[in-house]
């Protein structure tokens, strides 16, 4: 039987920032954990919880996110849940420091950090069974940009290349971002058809593509990289047009975003609308 058979699992989309929120749970204890939790659908994930008779006791960023602010600080207000972030990052904000390698237990569930440097230098993917968080790192036919907050395109592909795809080919990825209606991968799909980190792409080539993509500068990385250093301050001086990236969505429905914990086939769309200009 898979490690994650009883797990409880949504995959919950935020279409500002295209998104992609994750929720694990315990049945047997009732703890639960987002992993990056998004700021305008803090009460979506907070009725979805509920619905699930779960208890948030953890938020779990994979990195500080330069494209929307997490919602870890509020839910801590709200709930008393705690802040996962890169030890690296020694944020005061934090109650927990992300260490590659040390697991991270909460009731049943037991993630594996796998430290993942080259979106950003303290970049972390998440392994929990059969199933890996890859953040930014790793994209569905795709990856984050390595272009500022460290990046560094070369170890991205050491990160991508020498650990992710060192796992099983069946391990399920799942993404912080999709820009296409996609929702679930797998190690052995990305192995062998990502256009940036597949096949037999050289690591000379990578960072060629990678320098060559002239790419636009993010609409709202300096404000939420500041933001997201202090777990998810709206800050100060936000342009009017900015706005929503601070407030909670007008609509909220507790089913909208939430994929079911059935093991979806790689590659098959998110059910929720909504698309945004990619910042990874």
């Amino acid at each position: 039987m898979s490690a994650t058979a009883s797990l409880l699992f949504r995959q919950l989309f935020e279409p500002i920032s295209s998104t992609c929120t994750y929720l694990l749970g315990c049945p047997e204890t009732g703890q639960a954990v987002l992993v990056d939790p998004v700021l305008p659908t803090w009460q979506r994930d907070l009725e979805v919880l509920g619905s699930l008779d779960l208890r948030l006791v953890a938020t779990i960023e994979t990195h500080i996110h330069a494209d929307h602010l997490t919602s870890a600080s509020l839910l801590k207000r709200e709930v008393g849940s705690r802040i996962a972030v890169a030890a690296l990052d020694a944020l005061p904000c934090a109650d927990i420091g992300i260490e590659d390698g040390v697991p991270l237990q909460f009731g049943s569930l037991r993630l594996q950090p796998m430290h993942t440097p080259g979106h950003t230098d303290h970049h972390f993917a998440l392994l929990c069974g059969d199933r890996l968080f890859t953040g930014d790192a790793l994209l569905i036919d795709g990856c984050g940009r390595t272009d500022f907050q460290s990046g560094d395109a070369a170890m991205l592909y050491r990160s991508v290349r020498g650990k992710l795809f060192a796992l099983p080919g069946e391990t399920l990825v799942y993404p912080a971002h999709d820009y296409q209606g996609r929702r679930v991968s797998s190690i052995e799909q990305e192995r062998q058809r990502n256009p940036r980190l597949g096949g037999d792409r050289t690591i000379e080539e990578f960072v060629a593509l990678m320098a060559g993509l002239d790419l636009p500068y993010p609409k709202f990385i300096d404000y939420a990289v500041p933001g997201n250093l202090q777990c998810g301050a709206c800050p100060p001086g936000l342009p009017e047009h900015l706005r929503h990236f601070c407030e909670p969505a007008q609509t909220l429905d507790s089913s909208a975003g939430a994929v079911p914990a059935s093991r979806a086939a790689p590659g098959s769309p998110v059910t929720s609308p909504g698309q945004s200009t990619p910042t990874p």
